[in-house]
């Protein structure tokens, strides 16, 4: 699947990223935060677990659960 993935500075000076599937908007309730563009389209297998290089995990289930992705809180 191709993910559009997001990023936004968090407080304490980390990046927390967003993904999700290519073309599709923000979902609601994650626009409440500025999210800029990292990358379009960007490729990982359909039952991609992680995309260690911008710290999500368990990404095909949260995108069929929220339809998104979101790094955990506890990066």
């Amino acid at each position: 699947m191709r993910l559009d993935i997001y990023r936004r500075a968090d407080t304490d000076g980390k990046l927390s990223y967003l993904a999700v599937p290519e073309s599709r908007n923000i979902p609601e309730e994650a626009t409440n935060t500025d999210w800029e563009i990292e990358t379009r389209a960007y490729e990982v297998d359909d039952d991609a677990n992680q995309v260690s290089e911008f710290d999500l995990e368990n990404v095909s289930g949260q995108i069929g659960e929220k339809g998104y992705a979101i790094t955990s809180s506890q990066h």
